[in-house]
């Protein structure tokens, strides 16, 4: 629609004659999005972008929809005639029009203002909600190309969470086979979408979804909020099965985010667009111009090692986007290529007569001179808007990589686009990035923040999702990083205390019509289900007395999502997560206690975080610390009693707690591994 009517200067004078053209960047504005969004899709029983709303003078929607061509056609109305109609109406029918504005408006709110009739959750809902929705996801899953559900594929990572979660549950229970066939359902997943084209092989990172069934051919889109959670999905799988492969691809990520996502001051930006340029001066932005590739390109580029190359990446002179009809079904990457691997490099390097160690090299150094040459291109578009919520996403998967990285093996040989950096330096980026929103987003009088920052903060409040990505960061940040101040940070939330459940803003703004509790775990996961596995993470951090609050919380947060988590729960895999984390009895704490900036301190910490188990909370303790010891003498006595017990002679002793009981302190990381995977067969027995 930009190209073909809002560049248009017939559809322009029709818009500035009759109309307030107002663009809203629904990034930025989300509530506002969400507003109007939820109008077209009551309205036509569906939505989607872009979205065109024609309002009253009182911000009140008068009529809408989608996608409209310039001239009617496609069985649609052309956007001219719309705006004509449009027009005609308010002329006419203004009152009636009104009327049905206002009329909708007051039936949204009643039907989106939540409330629960208990404040209590079955006990049954937990079990029900996370097998039904495993069940829904298992009976999609495409076993030749990976995902859950066909193309388009989006990487929807709180589908591989919940698969996760699951497996774990199964181990638990000694259902191994059960929990073997999930595993394989995420691996393969997640192996094809690190081969497809979706993930940019020359840079490093993930575009937004593929067009078709095999991962290949993508909107080359790149988000920040897909980054940080496909990180987070590689690093559990990694834990899980100790292949390294989802490390490196990890550290993949990761590392594209360093190079060119972050700011000067640590702050994170928010996308790369699809779009650029196909050389300087040329009139007209391509889809993928910047990532796609001819033979002769490659050739040129690559000399001796072009035909290994072309052969690995499947790379042909009249293009390769033929692996589906959906791939390139308008012919628009004609005798181009985007990379994508269909056979492992173990049996590439084999038929090359190669060992993998010599044959991953050489792909490393074509990718690195391809890189080179790509950097000469015109870039796509960087948004450098900061969001507090995308941000904090990324502020838990750097924070995560720094612990869970340093489980891989000693002396592995990295190549490019990863650079195989020290762990510990993606703790520096998270906390930098945290940082930068402390400083730059939030006000310390009000305890309020910030939506986005772009050459200042925005005039938009902070949403849920801000305050719940960027909370769940925080606790990363405190269980992976040790520092007190995120924890304290942490602390604070906001709840609609008559129903239950955090609305979408927190309702100041006159002008947004409607604050809604959303309910879908996507692209993004729903504020609320975030919200609601924080507020249990918290809960067991806090003594007793603000422990029964945050639980109390939680069960009446998933007492208003009780119905749809009943009867649609793969629209929330990670809200029946928490209503599983929710019904574990006790949660495990390990405390570790002891000199935090010590080498003895650090393994044991690696240890004790390198096992898989989101039923686990981390509290970390340095009795030498008056900050901390004064923190945890007000928060958990219990504790701070800990901490004081133990060995002063020692740099560093564990406590494995559950189920009120604490095991006998350990004193090497080979002990608490032995007692952590005590704990799983304890349970598989039971």
């Amino acid at each position: 629609m930009e190209v073909e009517s809002f560049e248009n200067e017939e559809v322009a004078k029709l818009l500035n004659d009759w109309f307030v053209s107002i663009k809203v960047d629904r990034e930025e504005r989300p509530d506002v999005d969400k507003v109007y969004m939820t109008y077209v899709s009551a309205l036509h029983g569906g939505g989607g972008w872009p979205l065109s709303v024609f309002l009253s003078p009182d911000l009140k929607p008068l009529m809408g929809g989608t996608y409209f061509p310039p001239d009617d056609k496609y069985g649609r109305p052309g956007f001219k005639t719309v705006l004509r109609k449009v027009k005609e109406a308010w002329e006419t029918k203004r009152d009636a029009l009104e009327r049905t504005g206002n009329l909708v408006i007051e039936q949204l709110k009643d039907a989106l203002s939540a409330k629960a009739s208990s404040q209590d959750v079955p006990n049954d809902l937990a079990a029900v909600s996370v097998d039904q929705c495993v069940e829904k996801l298992a009976s999609s899953y495409d076993p030749k190309f990976g995902g859950f559900g066909s193309a388009p594929k989006f990487p929807r990572p709180v589908e591989d969470y919940i698969m996760l979660y699951k497996f774990r549950k199964h181990m638990e229970i000694g259902e191994e086979s059960e929990a073997q066939n999930i595993k394989r359902m995420v691996t393969h997943t997640l192996d094809c979408m690190a081969r497809g084209g979706v993930h940019d092989h020359v840079g490093g990172g993930f575009h937004r979804y593929s067009v078709d069934e095999c991962w290949h051919v993508p909107h080359f889109e790149k988000m920040l909020y897909d980054q940080g959670q496909i990180v987070n999905v590689y690093l559990d799988t990694f834990l899980i099965t100790g292949d390294e492969y989802y490390s490196i691809v990890a550290r993949d990520i990761l590392d594209y985010l360093r190079r060119d996502m972050i700011g000067k001051e640590g702050e994170i930006f928010s996308a790369e667009d699809a779009d650029s340029a196909e050389y300087e001066g040329a009139p007209r932005k391509k889809e993928g111009a910047f990532y796609v590739w001819t033979s002769k390109e490659i050739e040129d580029t690559l000399g001796e090692n072009a035909e290994l190359f072309k052969n690995h990446y499947y790379v042909k002179s009249s293009g390769n986007c033929d692996l589906s009809p959906m791939s390139d079904p308008h012919n628009e990457f004609s005798c181009k290529n985007v990379l994508i691997e269909r056979k492992p490099s173990s049996s590439m390097a084999s038929n090359c007569g190669k060992s993998l160690d010599e044959y991953s090299q050489i792909l490393g150094e074509c990718r690195q001179r391809l890189f080179d040459v790509r950097s000469k291109r015109p870039r796509p578009h960087l948004d450098d808007k900061v969001i507090v919520s995308w941000n904090g996403l990324a502020i838990s998967a750097f924070a995560r990589a720094s612990q869970i990285l340093k489980s891989g093996p000693t002396g592995t040989v990295f190549n490019f686009p990863v650079t195989g950096c020290n762990p510990v330096e993606y703790l520096q980026v998270a906390e930098k990035a945290a940082n930068f929103i402390k400083e730059k987003l939030y006000d310390a009088s009000s305890k309020r923040l910030h939506h986005s920052y772009r050459n200042g903060p925005s005039k938009a409040p902070g949403f849920l999702d801000d305050y719940a990505f960027l909370i769940n960061g925080l606790l990363d940040l405190y269980e992976f990083g040790g520092k007190i101040e995120w924890l304290l940070w942490a602390d604070e939330l906001f709840l609609d205390k008559q129903g239950g459940g955090y609305f979408n803003t927190p309702g100041e703004d006159p002008s947004v019509l409607l604050r809604i509790k959303e309910d879908y775990d996507g692209a993004e996961p729903s504020g609320n289900s975030v919200a609601a596995i924080n507020l249990i993470r918290l809960s067991s951090i806090f003594d007793a007395a603000k422990s029964t609050g945050y639980n109390r919380n939680v069960e009446h947060l998933l007492a208003v999502f009780e119905t749809r988590l009943r009867q649609l729960s793969i629209a929330l895999p990670l809200m029946c997560c928490a209503a599983d984390m929710l019904s574990v009895p006790s949660r495990k704490q390990v405390v570790v206690v002891g000199q935090k900036e010590s080498e003895e301190f650090q393994d044991m910490l690696a240890a004790t975080l390198s096992l898989y188990d989101p039923n686990r909370t981390v509290i970390q303790i340095d009795p030498r610390n008056t900050e901390e010891m004064e923190f945890w003498d007000g928060n958990n006595a219990s504790i701070a009693q800990m901490a004081r017990s133990s060995t002063p002679v020692m740099p560093v002793v564990a406590h494995v707690c559950q189920d009120f009981k604490c095991s006998p302190p350990v004193t090497s990381p080979g002990a608490l591994r032995e007692l952590l995977n005590k704990t799983l067969a304890a349970a598989s027995s039971a």
